[in-house]
């Protein structure tokens, strides 16, 4: 497999493109950098509003006749709306592509946002959100979010409902114009293309949209609370997430974050699932699992259990974060390697899956980084960076703890 061509385009698009003449569908994704974190404080959802309504209607289009555009060569625009960036995925034959690419860059550079698909859209995050009252590990994630990373960071993506009752079709257009624009895209291309062709096709679609400058890249801090809260909440089950301070995708330590998430949370035979579920059946759910916003990283250990077991729970999850340190062996480090790698294989087989994967080094790394020497970091790490690294951000680190149901923590 050749490596990704990098390149920064005069019209201020960032792109990237591995070129795979034998696949037979092309894989793009365009991310916009933009997301929850610069909604208004008084319009929080706004960003996901506006990713929701962008291909309800063009200056060309209506949405129903650009959905029909899509349909005609195979391909959708699929989207989503994160914390920094919102993202645009399709899957497209090779003689398709261009226009594909016109089709995305008319919703994304002339969009209408018709008065009805606005007030639609405040409907579904409205009901998104009550729905989320139901959902009692949703409810502990989000309130989670704002404990481990703060106002900014932490926000959810639907907003609050307060703040959606007054969001216009106006602040719509305000957000689509403060922050769309060909300096804050990224686009990554795999399949049976050139970078030259790719080059072309942006260059044609997206050269003159919005500010050519590019912005965005920068990381944002996260505001990590080392407290412990508990939301009151009448339901059968007690849900327990702690999360811990962690490491970037850039540093020298994240593939021993990656390892320890694999021993403790890899699989069926990783530790927390053998020791807090099969050995004292405590748990209905126990995981692990991170989240890294470009330039930070933290890592989440959760369980679903009865009130009754809430205590116990807690104090057996933090026992199997203690113990890890002192007694993880090379068996389990090789095993949880191995999840990792044979993932990437199956995943790596996909066209979609490494335009995505591309796509993510651009957000992080600001480059493309090759697979081999993602592998090698893995293939290095001994028990002793374990430890190490368990040292430093697990072993008596500070944490910061939620529980949701009708028990709260004695301590």
């Amino acid at each position: 497999m050749a490596d990704p061509v990098h390149f920064h385009l005069d019209c201020g698009v960032e792109v990237a493109v591995l070129e795979l003449p034998h696949r037979r569908a092309i894989a793009s994704e365009i991310r916009m950098l933009t997301g929850v974190v610069d909604e208004p404080a008084d319009k929080l959802g706004l960003a996901h509003l506006v990713e929701q309504t962008l291909d309800k209607g063009t200056d060309k289009f209506d949405g129903r006749q650009l959905q029909d555009a899509f349909d005609e060569i195979g391909t959708g625009a699929h989207t989503w709306c994160g914390k920094q960036a919102c993202g645009f995925t399709s899957l497209c034959l090779p003689e398709y592509y261009d226009r594909s690419m016109e089709l995305h860059a008319a919703f994304l550079r002339t969009p209408t946002f018709p008065q009805e698909s606005c007030d639609v859209a405040v409907e579904l995050a409205r009901q998104e959100l009550l729905t989320l009252e139901d959902d009692a590990q949703g409810l502990a994630d989000k309130f989670m979010g704002k404990q481990s990373m703060g106002p900014l960071l932490g926000r959810h993506s639907a907003g609050e409902v307060e703040t959606l009752s007054g969001t216009t079709r106006n602040d719509f257009v305000e957000f689509w114009r403060s922050n769309y624009g060909a300096g804050r895209m990224q686009i990554c291309v795999a399949g049976p293309v050139t970078a030259d062709q790719v080059k072309s096709a942006v260059e044609r679609h997206f050269a003159g949209f919005g500010e050519s400058s590019q912005t965005h890249r920068e990381p944002l801090p996260v505001e990590f609370s080392p407290v412990t809260t508990h939301h009151e909440k009448e339901t059968e089950q007690e849900h327990i997430i702690i999360a811990l301070r962690s490491v970037p995708k850039t540093d020298n330590d994240y593939a021993a974050a990656r390892l320890l998430l694999g021993v403790l949370s890899g699989g069926m035979s990783a530790r927390l699932f053998t020791e807090i579920r099969e050995k004292q059946g405590l748990v209905y759910w126990v995981g692990g699992w991170q989240e890294c916003p470009r330039g930070a990283g933290l890592m989440y250990f959760g369980a679903s259990t009865t009130p009754e077991r809430c205590q116990k729970t807690y104090d057996t999850l933090l026992s199997e974060l203690d113990r890890v340190q002192k007694d993880v062996t090379e068996e389990e480090i090789e095993r949880a390697r191995t999840g990792i790698e044979v993932r990437t294989d199956i995943r790596g087989d996909v066209t979609r899956a490494l335009c995505g994967e591309l796509a993510d080094d651009l957000t992080h790394y600001g480059k493309p980084v090759p697979l081999k020497d993602k592998l090698a970091k893995l293939r290095a790490i001994k028990v002793a960076d374990i430890q190490r690294f368990c040292e430093q951000y697990v072993h008596q680190a500070p944490r910061s703890v939620v529980t949701l149901g009708p028990a709260a923590l004695s301590s």
